[in-house]
Protein backbone atom coordinates (compact mmCIF):
# COMPACT_ATOMS: atom_id res chain seq x y z
CA UNK A 1 0.00 0.00 0.00
CA UNK A 2 2.88 2.06 0.29
CA UNK A 3 3.69 2.90 -3.35
CA UNK A 4 -0.25 2.12 -4.44
CA UNK A 5 -1.53 5.00 -2.44
CA UNK A 6 0.34 7.93 -3.68
CA UNK A 7 0.19 6.70 -7.33
CA UNK A 8 -3.56 6.70 -6.66
CA UNK A 9 -3.74 10.25 -5.03
CA UNK A 10 -1.51 11.17 -7.76
CA UNK A 11 -4.52 13.15 -9.46
CA UNK A 12 -8.17 14.15 -8.93
CA UNK A 13 -9.37 11.46 -11.94
CA UNK A 14 -7.31 8.37 -10.19
CA UNK A 15 -8.33 9.36 -6.64
CA UNK A 16 -11.97 9.44 -7.87
CA UNK A 17 -11.42 6.27 -10.10
CA UNK A 18 -10.05 4.11 -7.28
CA UNK A 19 -12.94 5.68 -5.16
CA UNK A 20 -15.67 4.44 -7.42
CA UNK A 21 -13.96 0.82 -8.01
CA UNK A 22 -13.91 0.50 -4.22
CA UNK A 23 -17.11 2.06 -3.41
CA UNK A 24 -18.70 -0.25 -6.13
CA UNK A 25 -17.13 -3.28 -4.87
CA UNK A 26 -18.21 -2.34 -1.09
CA UNK A 27 -21.70 -2.40 -2.01
CA UNK A 28 -21.32 -5.40 -4.48
CA UNK A 29 -20.40 -7.48 -1.30
CA UNK A 30 -23.23 -6.00 0.88
CA UNK A 31 -25.94 -6.43 -2.24
CA UNK A 32 -24.55 -10.09 -2.68
CA UNK A 33 -24.06 -11.35 0.74
CA UNK A 34 -26.12 -9.46 2.89
CA UNK A 35 -29.46 -9.20 0.55
CA UNK A 36 -29.40 -5.35 0.87
CA UNK A 37 -31.02 -3.39 -2.49
CA UNK A 38 -28.28 -1.37 -4.28
CA UNK A 39 -29.84 1.88 -3.37
CA UNK A 40 -29.95 1.34 0.67
CA UNK A 41 -26.34 -0.41 0.43
CA UNK A 42 -25.56 2.84 -1.21
CA UNK A 43 -27.27 5.13 1.27
CA UNK A 44 -25.66 3.56 3.82
CA UNK A 45 -22.14 3.05 2.93
CA UNK A 46 -22.67 6.93 1.77
CA UNK A 47 -23.55 8.04 5.59
CA UNK A 48 -20.23 5.95 7.24
CA UNK A 49 -18.20 7.46 4.64
CA UNK A 50 -18.94 11.25 5.42
CA UNK A 51 -19.06 10.33 9.07
CA UNK A 52 -15.76 9.06 8.80
CA UNK A 53 -14.35 11.63 6.53
CA UNK A 54 -14.71 14.24 9.16
CA UNK A 55 -13.03 11.60 11.70
CA UNK A 56 -9.97 11.30 9.21
CA UNK A 57 -9.73 15.01 7.91
CA UNK A 58 -7.78 16.53 10.81
CA UNK A 59 -4.80 13.00 11.46
CA UNK A 60 -1.44 14.60 10.46
CA UNK A 61 -2.15 18.09 9.21
CA UNK A 62 0.64 20.84 10.43
CA UNK A 63 -0.29 24.59 10.12
CA UNK A 64 1.17 26.52 7.46
CA UNK A 65 4.78 27.66 9.15
CA UNK A 66 6.05 30.00 6.31
CA UNK A 67 5.31 33.34 6.51
CA UNK A 68 6.40 34.05 2.80
CA UNK A 69 3.39 31.44 1.95
CA UNK A 70 0.85 32.87 4.56
CA UNK A 71 -2.00 35.05 2.58
CA UNK A 72 -3.45 37.74 4.14
CA UNK A 73 -6.49 36.46 5.93
CA UNK A 74 -5.60 32.97 5.97
CA UNK A 75 -6.88 30.93 9.34
CA UNK A 76 -3.54 30.84 11.31
CA UNK A 77 -4.20 26.88 11.69
CA UNK A 78 -5.05 26.07 8.08
CA UNK A 79 -3.04 23.41 7.20
CA UNK A 80 0.08 23.26 4.70
CA UNK A 81 -0.44 20.32 2.80
CA UNK A 82 -4.21 18.96 3.43
CA UNK A 83 -3.77 16.13 1.21
CA UNK A 84 -7.32 15.60 0.33
CA UNK A 85 -7.33 12.92 -2.30
CA UNK A 86 -5.22 10.76 -0.15
CA UNK A 87 -7.64 11.02 2.52
CA UNK A 88 -10.52 10.40 0.45
CA UNK A 89 -8.83 6.92 -0.68
CA UNK A 90 -8.28 5.92 3.36
CA UNK A 91 -11.43 7.16 3.89
CA UNK A 92 -13.05 4.76 1.64
CA UNK A 93 -11.27 2.24 2.52
CA UNK A 94 -11.80 2.48 6.61
CA UNK A 95 -15.42 3.12 5.78
CA UNK A 96 -15.84 0.14 3.91
CA UNK A 97 -14.54 -2.26 7.18
CA UNK A 98 -16.64 -0.27 9.06
CA UNK A 99 -19.88 -0.77 6.47
CA UNK A 100 -19.00 -4.64 5.79
CA UNK A 101 -18.82 -4.93 9.88
CA UNK A 102 -21.94 -2.69 10.93
CA UNK A 103 -23.93 -5.21 8.01
CA UNK A 104 -22.31 -8.74 10.01
CA UNK A 105 -23.37 -7.13 13.49
CA UNK A 106 -26.65 -6.06 12.18
CA UNK A 107 -28.41 -9.89 11.94
CA UNK A 108 -26.73 -10.49 15.56
CA UNK A 109 -28.83 -7.74 17.17
CA UNK A 110 -32.01 -8.32 15.57
CA UNK A 111 -32.14 -4.98 13.39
Amino acid sequence: MGALLPALSRSTPRTLGAVLVLVSAFVAVAVLLFKLTVFGATALYFVVWWTLLFAILPIRNQPETRPDHVVPGQDPGAPASPRLREKAIWTTLFAGVAFLAALAIFPLTGL
